[in-house]
């Protein structure tokens, strides 16, 4: 096997790590906090602001499928931001996502009805979509690297857990944004009161670049620059050397994401639209369950690195699987605590999937190519699961004539992906727990 530079390096000092933990988390709080309200807007506003026919489903449909069409571009901010991470630096990439992802929100949010100009402005909301996601495709990837790339071993998976941990923190705050503004604006709320949370993402990145602009690189990515060792083509030498470890990447995240934004966008529109419930109702639940998913997500990180991250994770998409048909026994009940039950359900069974994922997809790639790597598969998943989760639930729920059997058996189809990811990545996972780096070229003979 050869060896990498990245085996030789100092680990950096523990406040070091933990500021770069901080703002890994909070880049990917911003993220899902950017998701959050977008997915939140589509299914109770942009169906009456943008996209307004006469059947509100298919508004909520056609807004929904905006959304995923922010995830299209990921793979593409993926190749761009992977390519440059690897080959100039993570912290620069990083810099540049942040910001471009807030400008995008705010710009958003900006955009007037379309009774007032036309179809600009559903096109306007679908342009800044698709370049969000563009900047999100090397935000999250890049985030799982610098924190993974400054902790100790032994530590990483924990550390790592700052970085998952940021997305049910993004989550709660988006959530909290919306229940405000829409308390705060009443009957306002259609009008303008959904646009204060666009605003105020760009607080919520000024805060994050402050605290990432006086970040140190990677100490890694500094003793690859140092020794020469950095990749002139990083995406050739990713699917060259671990194809297969980008197939399971991919798995993994497309059933995780696919659980995720039907638990946390598809049903805000299922219990205001198909079940009559008051929005407050969801927002409340979906608070509580942000608040579960933290906990959970930091607590299977940290037994990621006591007992192996696969098995707490297996674990995680096995709850997945047996919450799939309670998740809507509970919610069709039609009732506060039902719903509750239901979401909170669901975003526990998910956050002890997602804790140790940030040193997962890490541990899966060599450094030379590891941000390509890990954005390339961690965003071609996220776009077939969660990018499609919310449309394909909406659709089979119309299909089916408001049976919700049909998204459970597609919830439990995510599930078995994740594992097949799991099972896929579990020897090299083994490995990268142990203290053996992946080879930066294939091994020779």
């Amino acid at each position: 096997m050869t060896s990498s530079p990245a085996q030789t390096t100092s680990p950096a000092p523990r406040s070091a790590v933990r500021r770069v933990a901080l703002a890994s988390g909070i880049g990917n709080a911003i993220e899902l906090y950017d998701f959050i309200i977008y997915g939140l807007a589509s299914a109770i506003v942009f169906n009456q602001v943008f996209f307004v026919t006469e059947d509100p489903l298919v508004g909520t449909l056609i807004a929904f499928l905006t959304m995923g069409a922010g995830f299209l571009s990921r793979p593409l901010g993926g190749l761009v931001f992977g390519h440059f991470g690897d080959r100039l630096g993570r912290k620069s990439m990083l810099v540049i996502t942040l910001t471009a992802t807030g400008v995008c929100t705010f710009l958003i949010g900006l955009v007037p009805p379309t009774e007032q100009v036309g179809l600009i402005a559903p096109f306007l909301v679908l342009a800044l979509r698709l370049l969000q996601g563009f900047f999100m495709g090397g935000e999250q990837g890049g985030a799982f690297v610098m924190v993974t790339e400054h902790a100790p071993h032994g530590t990483k998976s924990f550390y790592g857990g700052w970085a998952t941990g940021g997305s049910p923190l993004g989550s709660i705050l988006g959530t909290l944004a919306f229940t405000l503004a829409a308390s705060a604006t009443g009957d306002a709320f259609l009008d303008w009161g959904w646009r204060l949370p666009f605003f105020a993402s760009a607080l919520l990145v000024l805060v994050g670049l402050y605290i990432r602009l006086r970040l140190d690189e990677s100490p890694e990515f500094t003793a690859l620059e140092r020794s020469d060792a950095t990749a002139a083509a990083p995406l050739v030498e990713v699917m060259r050397t671990a194809g297969l470890f980008v197939l399971a990447g991919l798995l993994l995240n497309m059933g995780f994401n696919l659980t995720i934004f039907i638990v946390n966008t598809f049903s805000m529109a299922f219990g205001t639209e198909a079940l009559g419930m008051e929005r407050s109702t969801i927002l409340t639940a979906g608070l509580i369950g942000s608040a579960v998913h933290l906990v959970t997500c930091l607590t299977a990180a940290y037994l990621g690195d006591r007992i192996g991250m696969t098995k707490v994770m297996t674990v995680g998409a096995g709850l997945l699987i047996l919450w799939a048909f309670p998740f809507f026994w509970f919610f069709s009940s039609g009732t506060a605590l039902g719903a509750t039950i239901a979401i909170v359900g669901g975003y526990a069974a998910a956050g002890v999937l997602w804790g140790p994922m940030a040193y997962w997809f890490t541990a899966l790639f060599a450094p030379r190519f590891r941000y390509s790597g890990v954005s390339v598969s961690f965003q071609v998943g996220a776009v077939l699961g969660g990018g499609l989760s919310p449309t394909v639930s909406t659709w089979l729920l119309r299909t089916f004539d408001g049976a919700t059997w049909p998204i459970s058996v597609y919830l439990v189809g995510g599930g078995v992906l994740a594992l097949i990811g799991l099972a896929l990545g579990r020897q090299r996972i083994a490995r990268a727990q142990q203290g053996d780096q992946p080879p930066t070229a294939p091994a020779r003979s």
